[in-house]
């Protein structure tokens, strides 16, 4: 059965090595059937939740206007959804968490529409050489999937990856691509 997957990206550096993941992540979907939205979110301005307790009353998630406006619909009809993100000190980039925390607006009590996706994926990337240096953000995504009652369909956090590009190196695209396609 073929899903709408929407990709988040929230690196700021354009064709940086968490984008090249998502890309390749697309590419196994799409392989497979799946319809795949991409939403850069660092190409976006998105405040963070300012927990006003507003959510719904403009008849949007959110009743500001940004970028998160852009993102609310493809939210909506997602069947999945992906975060890929490069590893800013243990956790998601800024410019991605922004809008991470926006979805807050979907657990409120006023929800008009309430998200359908049941699966996500992690893709992160990092300069440090060791893997334990994902281990925030790891927990950070499980406890929202937890929270969201969203299905884990995998993590692929590389390691030693900081200039543009490095991730070309190895095997890491291949990963994304096969995650991709598990869907």
């Amino acid at each position: 059965m073929s899903k709408n997957i929407l990709v988040i990206t929230g690196s700021p550096r354009k064709g940086g090595n968490s984008e090249l993941l998502a890309e390749a992540f697309a590419k196994g979907a799409q392989v497979k059937g799946h319809s795949v939205t991409m939403f850069n979110a660092a190409a976006k301005v998105i405040s963070g939740c300012k927990a006003c307790g507003a959510c719904w009353n403009k008849g949007r998630a959110c009743s500001f206007t940004d970028g998160f406006s852009e993102l609310e619909p493809m939210l909506e009809k997602a069947d999945a959804v992906i975060f890929a993100s490069p590893l800013y000190w243990f956790s998601f980039s800024t410019q991605i968490k922004a809008a991470i925390d926006r979805m807050n607006a979907y657990d409120s009590e006023k929800t008009l529409r309430p998200l359908q996706a049941r699966e996500s994926a992690l893709l992160v990337c990092g300069a440090g050489k060791d893997e334990h240096i994902f281990d925030g953000v790891i927990a950070t995504y499980k406890n929202i999937l937890d929270y969201l009652k969203w299905r884990n369909m995998g993590v692929l956090a590389v390691p030693g990856v900081q200039e543009k590009g490095d991730v070309l190196k190895g095997d890491a695209l291949a990963k994304a691509e096969r995650l991709g396609s598990s869907f």
